[in-house]
């Protein structure tokens, strides 16, 4: 078996142990909470509320129809997060004037709840993707900013300074030493910012666009669904999960060819 195959079966069966530790844990909770039934779904009314009952061909629809304009908006957000991120992380490693300019922006976008800001930031993008681009790219940055700046000056000084002495330049030190250094980081800050996009994507549906699993859920307590409720969030517990473990098999994969 090759180093990437048994990398591929590790992941699989680390997801596989974390969807049987969530649903063991799903499971105590309604016991030990004594929920009533009509209100705690278990695994097997979610199962049936997808694959058993007349409806089921509809319900598939309209819970994977949610479930992909989550993914979009959660993939937007993601992707404007961590392109900020990075950018600003290579300005502050350039610069400690740009840091020391910037930093407290960052601080005050990660201190003020998103709940509060989203109203004036739908005032001014509106509600289309341009809100989600916004949102998302807030919830991902700081925790993502953070990790990439402590990854890039990880890289011993005594390597930066051989650079210099070569006549090499601060982007060519990045280039060739704080990338290298800073790649663990920069996939701890991948692995955070995946769960983090999916929130940031239900926050900005449920308070923005009024599409995807973020609005679906509010709708169907409204409407008295329990089962699609609980449906919605197992679904995006799932999806959560493997994506992070994916996230974990390319960080795997990226350091082994880097020597990490």
């Amino acid at each position: 078996m090759t180093s990437l195959a048994k990398r591929i079966t590790k992941t699989g069966y680390n997801t596989l142990i974390s969807l049987v530790v969530v649903t063991v844990l799903w499971v105590f909770a309604l016991w030990a909470l004594d929920v009533t039934p009509y209100i705690g779904k278990n695994p097997v009314d979610v199962f049936n509320f997808m694959f058993t009952v007349e409806k089921a061909a509809e319900n598939q629809a309209l819970v994977f129809g949610a479930l992909g304009q989550t993914m979009l908006d959660a993939s937007i957000g993601f992707a404007f997060g961590i392109f900020f991120a990075t950018l600003i992380a290579v300005l502050f490693t350039l610069s400690k004037g740009i840091e020391q300019a910037l930093m407290p922006i960052a601080m005050l976008l990660r201190s003020v709840p998103l709940i509060a800001m989203a109203p004036i930031i739908i005032l001014i993008f509106g509600r289309e993707q341009l809100s989600v681009a916004v949102m998302g790219a807030i919830v991902v940055l700081f925790p993502a900013l953070v990790n990439i700046v402590f990854g890039l000056r990880s890289a011993p000084p005594a390597m930066f300074d051989l650079v210099s002495v070569y006549g090499g330049s601060k982007l060519d030190a990045l280039r060739t030493v704080a990338f290298p250094s800073s790649l663990p980081s920069f996939f701890a800050a991948l692995k955070i910012s995946v769960p983090g996009a999916i929130t940031g994507a239900l926050l900005v549906e449920w308070l923005a666009t009024g599409q995807g699993i973020g609005y679906a859920i509010v709708s169907a307590i409204g409407r008295a669904r329990p089962s699609e409720v609980w449906t919605y969030v197992a679904l995006i517990t799932i999806v959560s999960i493997v994506l992070y473990n994916i996230v974990a098999l390319l960080e795997e994969s990226v350091l082994a060819k880097y020597g990490h």
